[in-house]
């Protein structure tokens, strides 16, 4: 049959990613307290295109990710995109993979548990010298105000914000250990399951150690630093304002060394 996509292209327009986006795929991740955690993940899967072709083939992506079905974790990362570059012919191959990522959480006084969603995310790009590698994890935190709190002849007002951390890492490490640190990092945690004493202890807690965003941001970057595992990173804080009609952000970005 006539292969269309391998036809010469006379524009001569290279493209830098071509391929599918948004697969429903599951895959299987590393889970510190069970060993592995099924997931449903969101994947998406480019590859470069020389000026002189005139397109490239889509199913083989979704054959890449069939060949490597259950073996998908930061450990292979490496391997998975140096088979796309291999099927697809490529100078360089790109991936992307978005998952939930769920942990039991106990609440603080009662000791209720429940589970709790964080949002991760691998990233990679390997152009067949080396392989630049990048996981995320989204965690939701709370902070109260200190502005507010220094104002107010009572209370002060508090939000829900997400805290976005993106690393590259010389070590293996566990996703478990960032949430860990983040979660440390702000006024407050945020938790799936509540009862009344365990609410009590986390707004009075919360009140106690107010944040500006500016103050989350530094103090993840702080115990980042103190790991040194991290060579790179990215840090976004937004609180989604109570009294405000717009969010709180602060962002900082650390190449070390």
């Amino acid at each position: 049959m006539i292969d269309i996509q391998s036809q010469k292209d006379h524009r001569r327009i290279a493209i830098t990613k071509v391929g599918v986006k948004g697969i429903k795929y599951p895959i299987t991740v590393l889970d510190k307290a069970n060993g592995t955690q099924p997931v449903n993940a969101t994947i998406s899967m480019y590859v470069n295109l020389p000026h002189h072709f005139k397109g490239t083939h889509m199913s083989r992506f979704v054959e890449v990710l069939n060949l490597h079905r259950g073996e998908i974790n930061i450990r292979t990362f490496h391997k998975i995109l140096e088979t796309i570059r291999g099927k697809l012919k490529a100078q360089s191959a790109h991936m992307e993979i978005l998952f939930p990522y769920f942990i039991e959480k106990k609440a603080p006084v009662s000791g209720a548990r429940s589970l709790m969603e964080y949002r991760c995310l691998f990233c990679g790009t390997n152009d067949g010298h080396r392989t630049d590698f990048q996981v995320g994890v989204t965690v939701p935190v709370t902070t109260v105000c200190p502005c507010s709190k220094e104002i107010s002849a009572a209370g002060a007002h508090n939000q829900r914000g997400l805290v976005t951390v993106k690393v590259r890492f010389k070590k293996f490490f566990w996703i478990e250990d960032i949430i860990r640190l983040v979660e440390e990092s702000a006024s407050g945690e945020v938790y799936s399951l509540l009862k009344r004493p365990d609410e009590k202890f986390v707004t009075e807690r919360g009140y106690e150690n107010p944040m500006f965003v500016e103050d989350v941001v530094r103090n993840v970057a702080l115990r980042l630093n103190a790991l040194d595992n991290f060579p790179w990173y990215s840090i976004e804080a937004e609180n989604f304002e109570s009294i405000h009609n717009h969010s709180a952000y602060a962002y900082l970005e650390k190449e070390k060394g």
